[in-house]
């Protein structure tokens, strides 16, 4: 008896290249290139003319779940290396003035809370950070590689053991992927 599995096909838009070596997708585009293996999630990858065919054996919710977020992770791929990804971080002071620099791979965040020592986030290869005021901004063709930055310079300002009601200081994600945040 032959098992049943899922296919998904995905069309590649004009303009770009697709590569794809046993299980790792090579993606080419106007603003650069991204590489992901696919590999751990359990899928077999096959490419005819400008199409991917997506394959899992197995017709359960959870390899639909599967087949589904590799499809995502590609799609993302693609509009990385067409459009790229924007994050805007605000700094909100209302206490103590807080000095932000970028050195080489990791923002640091001076005075934070009025506190001696600074706090760091760190900066993934293939992020470009830039400080315009009181506004950073976060912008990279890896949807997954931007959000992390732009989560680890928001984690860096986290407050414990303080009223949030008070002590509403610190670097808060205002706008993602031109979404707004409220």
């Amino acid at each position: 008896m032959k098992s049943k599995e899922i296919i998904e096909t995905v069309e590649v838009p004009q303009g770009n290249e697709v590569f794809l070596i046993n299980n790792t997708i090579i993606v080419k585009g106007v603003k650069g290139e991204i590489k992901k293996d696919f590999s751990c999630f359990g899928i077999k990858l096959k490419k005819e003319n400008s199409k991917i065919f997506f394959s899992i054996k197995g017709v359960s919710r959870r390899q639909k779940c599967v087949i589904n977020s590799c499809l995502s992770h590609f799609k993302n791929m693609i509009n990385g290396v067409n459009f790229g990804y924007i994050y805007k971080l605000k700094v909100c002071s209302s206490h103590f003035p807080i000095n932000i620099s970028i050195d080489k791979n990791r923002l640091i965040i001076k005075n934070f809370l009025g506190e001696k020592i600074p706090r760091a986030a760190e900066i993934l290869d293939g992020v470009n950070v830039k400080i315009d005021g009181d506004v950073i901004i976060v912008d990279g063709i890896d949807k997954e590689k931007t959000g992390q930055v732009s989560a680890n310079i928001e984690r860096a300002t986290n407050i414990t053991h303080r009223d949030r009601r008070v002590f509403q200081d610190g670097i808060h994600m205002t706008e993602k992927s031109s979404k707004i945040i409220k």
